[in-house]
C-alpha cells in the first residue's frame, strides 16, 4: 500500500478542518469588517477614533504574534478569571482560538474594503432612500448592501484567498489542520517534500474553487450595471 493511501484520510480530515476554520474566520471577519467600515463612516469621534485603532493594531503587529498571544494571553487571563469567580478551569481549544484570531485579524483588512465599497456608493442613495421613507434597515439591505457589494467583491475576494493561506499559522498551536496533516505524513513516510507539494496543490484547488464562485458572485451583483459604469 503506498503512502498516499495510507495517509489519505488524514489529509482529508486536515482538508476538512482547513476549511470549517476558513469558512468560519470568514464569517466572524465580515461582521467585523461591517462593523469597523461603519464605524470609521460613523459621526461619534470615538467610533472613528477605536476603528483606527484597531485597523493599525493589525497592520503593525505580525499575524503569528496576535495569534499566539490570543491563545496564550486570553487562556491566561480565563484562568484567572475562573480562579476568582470558583468556576471549573476554562480552557480555550485551538479551533476556537484560530477561528477567533483569523477572524480579528481580517476583519481590520474586511473593515478598509467595506469602508471604500461604501464611500463609492453615489450618496444621492441616501437622500433618496430617505425621500421613499426606508428605514435604516431598509436603507441598508435594498439599497446600500447591493451596491456595495459591486464595489466590495473584488477586495473580498482577494482577502478570503489570503485568509485561506493564513489558516497554515494555525498549525503552531497544535490544531491538526492541512499542513500539519501534512507535516506529520510527510515525518512518518519520510516523504516530507511529497506531502507538502499535495498540500499546495489541494491549496491550489480550493482557490481555484473560490474564484470561480467569486467571479459568479461578481456577475450577479453585477447584474444591471454596465461595466465600468456609474
Amino acid at each position: 500500500m503506498s503512502s498516499l493511501q495510507v495517509y489519505a484520510p488524514l489529509l482529508a480530515l486536515g482538508t476538512w478542518m482547513t476549511l470549517k476554520l476558513a469558512l468560519l474566520s470568514l464569517l466572524l471577519s465580515l461582521m467585523l469588517g461591517l462593523l469597523g467600515a461603519g464605524a470609521k463612516l460613523s459621526t461619534s469621534r470615538a467610533a472613528r477614533w477605536l476603528a483606527q485603532l484597531y485597523t493599525t493594531l493589525i497592520r503593525g503587529v505580525p499575524d503569528l504574534v496576535l495569534m499566539l498571544l490570543i491563545f496564550y494571553g486570553l487562556q491566561t487571563w480565563l484562568g484567572q478569571l475562573a480562579d476568582r469567580l470558583g468556576w471549573d478551569y476554562v480552557e480555550i481549544d485551538a479551533f476556537g482560538a484560530g477561528v477567533m484570531t483569523l477572524g480579528f485579524i481580517y476583519g481590520a483588512y474586511f473593515a478598509e474594503t467595506f469602508r471604500g465599497a461604501i464611500m463609492a456608493v453615489p450618496s444621492g442613495q441616501l437622500e433618496a432612500a430617505r425621500a421613499y421613507g426606508l428605514s435604516p434597515a431598509q436603507y441598508f439591505w435594498r439599497v446600500l448592501f447591493p451596491q456595495m457589494m459591486r464595489f466590495a467583491l473584488p477586495g473580498l475576494g482577494n482577502n478570503w484567498l489570503v485568509l485561506l493561506k493564513a489558516t497554515s499559522l494555525v498549525s503552531i498551536i497544535g490544531l491538526a489542520e492541512l499542513v500539519k496533516a501534512a507535516s506529520d505524513a510527510g515525518k512518518s513516510s519520510y516523504q516530507l517534500f511529497f506531502f507538502l507539494v499535495l498540500a499546495a496543490f489541494i491549496y491550489l484547488l480550493i482557490a481555484c474553487v473560490s474564484s470561480v464562485l467569486l467571479q459568479g458572485l461578481e456577475r450577479r451583483f453585477a447584474a444591471g450595471f454596465e461595466r465600468g459604469g456609474r
